[in-house]
């Protein structure tokens, strides 16, 4: 049950004074439903309103307030001409100009022979000073804040409507119980909760708009301090649960090691054996696996799923799209057929009678591994004795669908896999319920790939270069660009225009995939591109991770300036996976800011995926990290975690200190903890301690 305290600021917006339906609608575009998330719809800038008393220094486009006795009203001659207001602060001439104006409203708000404050742009023109549609007009200078707050706007809202809303709910808040160390507090210089929301939202400077400020820092560490504390609470709820012990015999997993014509890295044998330790734990594995692009992570998948079969269980494999699901489901066969291992695949393509016996036969526990997209979660999909769950390239699961992914069968174990190497920072806060494993060698044998920057100029030399490659040496090429269809909105190329360009080159040697064809569609073209029957594909980012088609050697990305480098990563590791040299090309187009121009630059420095992961958080900072991409990542709304990772850092070992603290959620500070973890909306992970 919610802290009493917490009423308020749990009403809806609508709720407020002044603020109506249709009002309300544009606050939750903007921010949210409730009055809480208003509160942390924080200011982006500040605007100085200084008192004017020397118009010597005024400069044009400042912004501010004086006083100024009204003259004479100049009524244009048609509305096309603007009306004029001229007035005299002192001995300096003030004139007023107004667009679109109304005449009775003029005349009574500003009358002749009285004085009014005015604020707004100052303009000087001829020893004139201009102000066009001043801000402000009023009686009395109190009615004009000399800061005036900026927010992020929507349309049908201003930063005067959103002022004026937020600061009607500052005045009420309640005095919240400390959750904060008192010693910590003081030693930081930080305010309290509610001092600090209200110094957030009235800035006086730059200063104060500062991440590092005291009043910001203090709510970034709150925000950040229920989060870690609400994933410990998660996995604690996780650890306690019964679970399989699932210690195989090794005899699939030795078979399987003997028919590879490769070996193993440490690394991969060092994750397997921290896979199969904790699978042995009565209790539920709940581990990520992160690895580079072309670690071998589909191995150390397939061994976990070994170990669990071999002690009687079945396994599920869950990829993001058709496409990839498709492809692990040839590469695990391959593997399983000659163990003796049944695999199936199972997706929104499979229907009618061949649909209905898998269920069949999946239930009966005749098929060992089931390979899939969302469909293996599906309410008629049951399994016999479902030991593990693995999911590959899980970006779009919060914490709470993690486990939710689990409900499936009591105690079933869940390994999670990225081939998108995550920033320490947003790992530890979106994967901190989890184990984690890492893979940070690639297989012996590897090829570098050297890679490439060229401008968008070149781009007729290049389709040359690209066609004597696929003629004389049979190289095959991606070529990705970052939309489908032309937008009048933007000035890149699509991924249709440059096919059928392409063509007039290449013939019929040239593909396309996209995301908006069907599933059918895209398998063809697919197929064909991996038989050797296509010279070109064409693509958008469809196919960033696990597509494998060894003998494509050159991987083309234009616009490269546009994608993250996580993603241009995995684009690049598309390709490297045969025994010829591998080419990337990093082609941008005529306009190359800073930020773009070291993006391009570390992919052509580094090829470490966990390095360029990092440096993709600090050029971009997380919210363009996680982006649509990586949806299920945690979106902060006070922090932000290119400018508080040592925040983050000292919250989560003080969610770890709490909660080792048998007692610590059980007394005042633990009342106060739990408030802290309403007010950031960690519900989910309070109700899951409750029923743990």
């Amino acid at each position: 049950m919610r802290p009493s305290s917490l009423n308020l600021l749990f009403c809806q917006i609508e709720s407020l004074k002044g603020v109506g339906s249709k009002i309300a609608k544009r606050y939750q575009t903007l921010c949210g439903t409730y009055v809480v998330d208003l509160l942390h719809h924080l200011p982006s800038g500040v605007n100085h309103r200084p008192i004017i008393k020397d118009f010597n220094v005024v400069r044009t486009g400042d912004l501010g307030t004086l006083c100024i006795e009204i003259d004479e009203h100049i009524v244009p001659a048609n509305r096309r001409q603007p009306y004029r207001v001229m007035g005299h602060c002192g001995t300096q001439n003030v004139e007023l100009v107004f667009f679109n104006y109304h005449k009775d409203y003029l005349v009574s708000s500003l009358p002749v022979g009285e004085t009014r404050w005015v604020s707004g742009k100052l303009e000087k023109s001829f020893g004139r000073i201009k102000l066009l549609h001043p801000d402000y007009m009023a009686r009395s200078i109190d009615i004009i804040p000399e800061y005036e707050t900026v927010y992020p706007l929507t349309a049908g809202l201003t930063s005067k409507m959103i002022s004026k809303t937020i600061c009607s709910v500052l005045n009420m808040l309640p005095d919240l119980p400390e959750w904060l160390d008192a010693e910590f507090i003081k030693k930081q210089g930080w305010p309290s909760w509610k001092q600090a929301m209200i110094e957030a939202h009235h800035p006086k400077s730059s200063e104060d708009l500062s991440p590092f400020s005291p009043a910001r820092a203090r709510l970034a560490y709150d925000e950040l301090l229920a989060n870690q504390l609400a994933l410990l609470l998660a996995r604690t709820k996780m650890k306690r649960k019964k679970g399989f012990s699932v210690q195989g015999n090794g005899e699939l997993s030795h078979k399987l090691l003997d028919m590879l014509p490769f070996e193993l890295t440490s690394a991969q044998k060092r994750v397997i054996q921290e896979i199969k330790t904790d699978a042995g734990e009565p209790y539920k594995m709940l581990r990520l696996v992160q690895g580079d692009v072309g670690s071998g992570k589909t191995i150390v998948a397939l061994l976990a799923m070994l170990n669990a079969i071999e002690c009687g269980h079945q396994a599920v494999f869950m990829a993001p799209t058709d496409i990839l699901a498709r492809q692990h489901f040839a590469t695990l066969s391959k593997y399983c057929e000659p163990l003796g291992i049944r695999v199936e695949i199972l997706s929104g393509r499979e229907k009618g009678k061949k649909r209905t016996q898998i269920l069949t036969d999946l239930q009966a526990g005749h098929i060992q591994i089931l390979v899939g997209t969302h469909a293996v979660f599906v309410e008629d999909v049951q399994y016999q004795t479902l030991g593990l769950v693995v999911i590959d390239e899980q970006h779009k699961f919060g914490v709470g669908q993690r486990l939710a992914l689990t409900q499936k069968q009591p105690g079933v174990d869940l390994l999670v896999m990225t081939a998108t190497p995550i920033p320490r920072t947003l790992a530890l806060t979106n994967y901190g319920d989890m184990d984690m494993s890492k893979l940070d060698e690639k297989p012996a044998g590897r090829k570098p790939i050297e890679t490439r920057v060229l401008s968008a100029k070149k781009m007729d030399e290049l389709i040359q270069k690209i066609h004597h490659l696929s003629v004389a040496e049979n190289r095959q090429i991606y070529w990705v660009c970052p939309l489908v269809e032309e937008s009048e909105k933007s000035d890149l190329t699509a991924a249709i225009e440059r096919y059928d360009v392409l063509r007039q080159t290449f013939g019929d040697k040239v593909g396309l995939v996209h995301g908006k064809m069907k599933s059918a569609e895209k398998d063809e073209v697919m197929d064909r591109f991996a038989s050797g029957e296509l010279s070109v594909l064409v693509s958008t980012t469809v196919i960033e991770v696990g597509v494998d088609v060894p003998n494509a050697t050159v991987m083309v990305i234009e616009h490269a300036e546009r994608f993250g480098l996580s993603q241009l990563h995995q684009l690049r590791g598309r390709i490297g996976r045969g025994s010829a040299d591998s080419t990337c090309l990093l082609v941008y187009g005529t306009q190359l800011s800073e930020t773009a121009r070291k993006r391009l630059q570390v992919m052509r420095e580094s090829a470490d995926g966990f390095i360029i992961a990092e440096e993709d958080l600090k050029l971009r900072g997380a919210g363009e990290v996680l982006g649509t991409r990586q949806s299920g990542f945690m979106q902060f709304q006070m922090a932000d975690l290119a400018d508080h990772s040592d925040l983050l850092w000292t919250a989560t070992k003080e969610a770890k200190m709490i909660l080792n603290t048998d007692s610590a959620l059980n007394n005042d500070r633990g009342t106060a903890l739990k408030t802290v973890l309403y007010l950031f909306k960690k519900d989910m992970e309070i109700n899951t301690l409750k029923s743990g």
